[in-house]
């Protein structure tokens, strides 16, 4: 419980810029809006059920009053939820600046299903609501109240562009509200002043001024202590070659890369009872997201399969596994919310049919990846640079990656509060988070942790993966494959009885 709480501890902040009307985006940032287009949505995001408990309406719905205003009093918490973009002339950098048309009631919606709505009902509400691309002119994000639900339940939709949050921030950001957020008052909050477009001029050049000047003083300081620096220098040299190494080499085609991914999402979601992964970790090694990637693996396999493709030829589908870099060297953790992770690119091994050698490939290929170089200092060390030189240099090369397929898919895995959270008294039953789709990836997979559950969300393109219930299903049977052999090899192990002691 701790280490979540102090990750929200660190959002729950606000940002540290008091003293000018505006804040720059990090390169990282920057770049999700560069690398946006007409079919993929740079959006993240999460479906939420929730029990109707004391927020059930006279009328048998929910209490939306209510809960839109509870949201309204929680912005002071977020900030950036009442920011929208404005751009340095020149440059074009993109900056947060207080929207001072704020309108809560255009970012916290109301709808309903036919009731009694059902599971497949909702999920395909869902993902209607996260093909609708959020509106650049207004702070980016969106929150939807669903009623009609069977069961005594209502659901909330939330969305909000990446370069406002990755998906650990996302998280900080919901639980804010789950955990005492309302605190605020929308009504007393007064809006800074909105920059001119030369002051933000002034300020992008002063920035890159201050860059340039820094990277002189850090030049110096090698110069002057060489054997100080040369190891740093070495690592990150070497894990950027690695990086664009692999980067540069493509994945493997399969149905999961369209050339262009349409603006239509499908979304799905699953849950999977945090206890059996463990049982699985425990039992075969690694960590929880090795798990993760080996039913993964295992799942596209047979989904492969099911489509007439041939897996035993697939020796390269690749996954990019983002790793979070907050609390590290240049980590961020603001109010602000942000994006502050590194990626590893991970083969998956479809081409295995045996699940247990299959799990084994997972582990080597990610304890690789992690000792290929320290991620959080090189991912810092390009994004410093490229804060100051061209924002625009980072945003080449995400859509380079793309072109060059250098991965299938995205799977994210977030840690998510470990214990039962509520809304205003309505107990969270389920929360299924999601990841955008890139150019060319029809398919992407986010995991949330919560209260004992591993929650899955799937984002597809509807017109590429319209059979994605099935794959949720080939998760299920891929990771029972995993738990069969963790039984089985603790009942053997049992068997055996405790070891004899040794003697001298």
């Amino acid at each position: 419980m701790a280490p979540f709480l102090r990750e929200l501890e660190a959002f729950s902040e606000p940002p540290m810029t008091a003293t000018t009307p505006y804040e720059r985006l990090s390169a990282l940032d920057a770049s999700f809006l560069g690398i946006e287009t007409a079919g993929s949505h740079l959006q993240i995001g999460a479906l939420a059920v929730f029990g109707m408990g004391p927020l059930r309406h006279a009328d048998g719905g929910v209490d939306f009053e209510r809960l839109r205003d509870y949201v309204g009093a929680s912005l002071d918490s977020v900030p950036r939820y009442r920011q929208r973009l404005m751009r340095a002339p020149i440059f074009g950098q993109p900056y947060w600046v207080d929207d001072a048309s704020f309108f809560l009631d255009y970012h916290v919606r109301h709808t309903s299903l036919p009731r009694p709505g059902d599971e497949r009902q909702l999920k395909r509400l869902a993902g209607r609501i996260f093909s609708q691309r959020l509106d650049p002119t207004r702070p980016l994000w969106e929150l939807w109240v669903i009623e009609g639900l069977s069961d005594d339940r209502f659901a909330l939709v939330l969305k909000a562009h990446h370069c406002l949050a990755d998906g650990v921030a996302g998280a900080g950001i919901l639980a804010t509200l789950l955990l005492g957020g309302g605190k605020g008052s929308a009504e007393e909050w007064t809006p800074r002043p909105t920059p001119t477009p030369r002051e933000l001029l002034r300020a992008e050049l002063r920035h890159r001024g201050t860059g340039w000047r820094k990277l002189g003083r850090d030049l110096g300081c090698v110069a002057r202590a060489p054997r100080q620096h040369v190891d740093t220098a070495r690592t990150l040299v070497k894990s950027a070659a690695t990086t664009l190494r692999a980067g540069a080499t493509p994945a493997d085609d399969t149905p999961l890369n369209p050339d262009h991914v349409s603006p239509h999402r499908r979304f799905d979601g699953c849950r999977i009872d945090l206890g059996e992964m463990k049982k699985v970790k425990n039992a075969l090694g690694g960590k929880i997201n090795d798990v993760v990637l080996a039913t993964t693996a295992g799942a596209l396999r047979r989904a492969f399969e099911r489509q007439g493709l041939e897996s035993d030829g697939l020796h390269g589908v690749r996954a990019l596994v983002p790793v979070n870099t907050r609390g590290k060297a240049h980590g961020r953790a603001d109010g602000a919310g942000g994006n502050s992770f590194a990626v590893l690119l991970a083969t998956r091994p479809v081409d295995v049919a045996d699940p247990r050698a299959r799990y084994e490939l997972v582990m080597e290929e990610t304890r690789y990846a992690k000792t290929k170089a320290q991620l959080a200092e090189a991912t810092a060390g390009f994004e410093d640079v490229a804060d100051f030189a061209s924002t625009g240099r980072a945003v080449e090369l995400m859509k380079l990656a793309t072109r060059q397929r250098s991965y299938n898919l995205v799977v994210t895995n977030v840690p998510g509060p470990p214990f039962a959270l509520s809304l205003l008294g309505a107990p969270l039953e389920a929360i299924y988070p999601l990841v955008p789709l890139y150019e060319n990836q029809a398919l992407g997979i986010a995991l949330l942790s919560y209260a004992g559950s591993m929650f899955w969300g799937f984002d597809a393109d509807w017109t590429q993966l319209p059979g994605l219930h099935l794959l949720v299903e080939d998760v299920h049977a891929s990771f029972a494959e995993l738990l069969a052999l963790a039984e089985s090899d603790r009942a053997a192990a049992e068997a055996k009885g405790p070891r004899a002691p040794t003697t001298a």
